[in-house]
């Protein structure tokens, strides 16, 4: 399964849970107690059913957004702005190509672009074109694309230059035939803009960010877009069960998957959350930073569709890990809204000038990607005078499952809850015996709804592990629900670390570790013990170097069950991580298991 968009923390203190008992084929009882009690929570102007039938596909939405919103500013990237209307013109153009060079309805296009303007006009080209959209992670090393675009059997990439040598070396044995390449300055204004000439020159000559390439059949965007201007685009008819995207689960758990993402599919889910958000974002333009990757599901999902549909203005930011670049970019800048996950929030709230800016404007600011640890919640509520919404979901979701009331006037305190089920989404969670939990009871997530996949691209095997024959997909994380319907998470079964046959949740040590105010990040994994079974280690990065193993064991004894406190402690420099930051516990474990076998 792919990693979660959102997952809570367990409370600090908990009773010991069972030993864990096996899984079992039982089919579940009756439906719980749980069903429907959540819609007594909803706030009062959010249906409990969406109209999935509102759109046809992706490509009708679009159009109805660039016809109702032409004059509007879509997106604004390196102090340049590009108009609804513009993006409309430009992706019809690439729609255009696309037919002239062959590519047919069905066939994958991967898109392997940061946040520039160049990603909303290859993703909705695409689309238009009637293709499937393939999203790339622009840092894959050659490994991991080849291995996407073999199992894609996508035809054709788009690819930003300074990563062309890994499309490269990555397409022997792929069937891909059209290779689009661009560099940075490329669309501020086609390129004629000397600031485009000029970022383009710099960042080939003088910073020397694009390493040699030899890709002889690539056709400069500049050039595809000049030639799709001159012929006309035929319309292709998409209908809800088409596929729109094969949304590559993040590969942190086994082989990436795709996850077949259909029209009905992510139009269902920007209107489950367009439905919950929209008396909130009714007023002026909506202005949203947007720090994470596009082609990740959660920012593809909130920011470029959801955001879309309202007419807003997102904000670009290609490389959120440069924190001086990206403060210079919205120094000027008054957002309404933010998405984010955890360690970007923390990183946002150790920056001066972010702490010191106004937040008047500031209406909304979501969490997802991984688990929002209280401290930072807290802080940022602190520093901004707003809370942080959270929500759940998963790329095989589209990835939105759950979300916290979008009502600032009438704000919880952080209480670790990612939610109520969204709009016409079913929630249940299954117990280890095989049968659904009650209220209170823990159990695996399940979910059923419009938004969920169609299944795993050629994988059926792997799809009819996850989705049963009532179609409940199994998510793989651990959670329970209260009397009111609020969801709280407690951790990825995957990820759970078994201590003398008692369940240790790394969210609950984390949170609790991530309190300290010398933390800065943390990650928790369980590592063989010849006694226990497993034991719990932490890596931290420190705040204060001056922490010490000891004040940390200290610190956890006084806030955890003894079984849970960690017995080993390691302070690094930097935790790995994912291209949206969520910290790669899985890594950390596969570091620890070659030390234990190389010893």
């Amino acid at each position: 399964m792919t990693q979660p968009t959102q997952t809570t923390l367990a409370p600090a203190a908990q009773p010991p849970s069972s030993p864990a008992s096996p899984a079992s084929t039982r089919t579940p009882n009756h439906a719980p107690n749980t069903d429907g009690i959540w819609y007594a929570s909803y706030p009062a102007d959010v249906p409990h059913e969406i109209d999935v039938q509102q759109y046809e596909s992706v490509v009708q939405f679009f159009d109805q957004c660039i016809a109702q919103f032409r004059e509007r500013v879509a997106y604004v990237s390196v102090g340049a702005n590009l108009t609804y209307g513009e993006l409309g013109r430009k992706a019809t153009a690439f729609a255009a190509y696309l037919q002239g060079i062959g590519v047919k309805p069905g066939e994958r296009v991967a898109i392997m672009l940061p946040n520039t303007f160049q990603y909303p006009v290859a993703l909705f080209g695409a689309l238009k074109a009637g293709a499937v959209v393939v999203n790339v992670n622009p840092l894959y090393t050659v490994r991991e694309l080849a291995h996407q675009l073999k199992d894609s059997g996508a035809s054709t990439i788009i690819v930003f230059e300074n990563f062309a040598k890994t499309v490269e070396d990555a397409l022997p044995g792929t069937k891909v035939q059209n290779v689009i390449v661009t560099g940075l300055g490329d669309l501020l204004a086609d390129g004629l803009n000397p600031k485009g000439r000029l970022l383009n020159f710099m960042l080939r000559h003088v910073k020397k960010m694009v390493p040699a390439y030899n890709l002889p059949q690539a056709v400069p965007l500049l050039k595809a877009l000049a030639t799709g201007y001159t012929r006309p685009v035929t319309p292709v008819r998409l209908v809800h069960d088409d596929i729109a995207f094969l949304q590559y689960t993040g590969g942190t758990t086994g082989v990436a998957k795709g996850a077949m993402l259909t029209h009905r599919n992510i139009i269902a889910n920007l209107l489950q959350a367009k439905a919950w958000s929209e008396a909130q974002l009714n007023g002026d333009i909506e202005t949203v930073l947007t720090p994470l990757p596009l082609y990740h599901i959660y920012s593809l999902t909130v920011n470029a569709l959801i955001f879309m549909g309202l007419g807003g203005r997102n904000i670009l930011i290609a490389n959120p890990r440069d924190m001086k670049r990206v403060m210079m970019i919205i120094r000027h800048e008054k957002f309404t809204g933010i998405t984010a996950v955890n360690t970007l929030y923390n990183a946002f709230l150790d920056n001066e000038e972010f702490r010191q800016r106004d937040f008047s404007n500031l209406k909304l600011a979501m969490a997802g990607g991984m688990a929002m640890q209280r401290s930072v919640a807290e802080r940022f509520k602190q520093v901004t005078g707003k809370p942080i919404i959270e929500g759940y979901g998963l790329t095989e979701c589209s990835p939105i499952v759950s979300m916290n009331p979008v009502d600032l006037s009438n704000m919880r305190d952080f209480d670790g809850s990612i939610g109520l089920p969204a709009p016409s989404t079913q929630v249940r969670f299954k117990k280890d015996d095989g049968t659904w939990a009650e209220i209170g009871e823990a159990g695996e997530l399940c979910v059923h709804g419009p938004q969920v996949m169609k299944g795993y691209w050629n994988r059926p095997d792997e799809t009819a592990k996850v989705i049963d024959a009532d179609g409940w997909l199994a998510t793989g994380d651990i959670g329970v629900m209260d009397s009111r319907g609020f969801i709280r998470l407690i951790d990825r079964k995957k990820d759970m670390i078994l201590v003398s046959g008692f369940n240790v949740y790394p969210n609950e040590v984390e949170d609790v570790i991530a309190a300290h105010p010398d933390v800065r990040e943390v990650a928790a994994i369980g590592v063989p013990d010849a006694a226990q079974g497993e034991k719990v280690k932490v890596f931290i990065v420190r705040r204060n170097p001056s922490l010490t193993a000891e004040q940390v064991i200290a610190h956890c004894r006084k806030n955890l069950t003894g079984y849970k406190v960690p017995k080993l402690v390691e302070f690094r420099d930097e935790l790995p991580q994912t291209n949206v930051g969520k910290i790669l516990r899985r890594a950390l474990r596969d570091e620890e298991l070659a030390k234990q076998k190389s010893a």
